[in-house]
């Protein structure tokens, strides 16, 4: 008789999730440049692919402020699926195999359904604050939409503070809600191929036992994309392989593995 686990504990099984260190989010980071070091043209290859879609769409919608401002958050939003090939790059390290970047390209196979899934979520979150987003400046826009002299006048005028509010705190909360289902839900959705539901409950759960270093991994996050952006998106070529890879290690942090004695009180 096969004593394979059956599909179904494999996919509802709960993982215990561990406590970190405040300071843990400096060491996913040295991880991470450590994969990219070891792996630099495969990594860079991602990181090129972020800093040529982030080119391309300042553009094509630079006239456009109110597409371009959404389409950078959805960016943001995209980008736990978009570096599924850089965390299968840190788990080939880690596991001491060599590299393969063929098999990196294609990682999301080994989960199509739990990753579509997931995708699927994720385009929908995008749709609706794409929508958000336009209805924003919709309110405070009465003539055509205003070019990006006039937005970075706006946002950086004290006598515009409610719109400065309403578009950052809408962006905020879609920001927050994202990374809270998406810490490490898709690299647990690679490496234990679990179903878009537990991945999420996981990531939330990551969250709640470690509230300041996850808010400190968020605050690092941003500092490293708004500085591949402040540089036209060219910086991305860097910070986005490091992000994707320092990923990989705060999943491997957080999560432990099946067998593993919960800690949980």
């Amino acid at each position: 008789m096969n004593s394979d686990p059956t599909p179904a504990s494999i996919h509802f099984s709960f993982p215990p999730i561990r406590e970190v260190a405040l300071v843990q989010p400096f060491s996913w980071l040295a991880r991470g440049w450590a994969d990219l070091r070891a792996n630099p043209p495969a990594s860079l290859f991602y990181g090129g692919c972020f800093a040529a879609m982030g080119l391309i769409q300042l553009v094509v919608f630079r006239f456009a402020v109110d597409y371009t401002s959404t389409l950078t958050m959805g960016f943001m939003l995209a980008g736990p699926f978009m570096a599924i090939g850089l965390y299968a790059l840190s788990r080939q390290r880690e596991r001491g195999e060599p590299v393969n970047f063929r098999a990196s390209l294609v990682a999301w196979r080994e989960n199509t359904g739990g990753i579509g899934i997931y995708v699927l979520i994720l385009t929908v979150v995008f749709l609706v604050w794409a929508r958000a987003s336009l209805v924003t400046f919709a309110l405070f826009e009465s003539r055509a939409m205003p070019t990006w002299a006039l937005f970075f006048q706006q946002i950086t005028s004290f006598s515009n503070l409610p719109f400065i509010a309403t578009f950052f705190g809408v962006g905020l909360l879609f920001a927050s809600l994202v990374f809270a289902f998406s810490v490490v839900s898709i690299p647990y959705l690679l490496d234990r191929r679990a179903d878009a539901v537990t991945a999420a409950a996981v990531s939330v759960m990551a969250l709640v036992r470690n509230p300041l270093p996850m808010v400190l991994w968020a605050l690092l996050i941003v500092l490293l994309i708004g500085i591949g952006m402040a540089t036209a998106y060219v910086g991305l070529l860097v910070t986005g392989p490091l992000i994707g890879h320092a990923t990989w290690h705060a999943y491997r942090d957080l999560v432990g593995l099946p067998n593993e004695a919960d800690d949980l009180p």
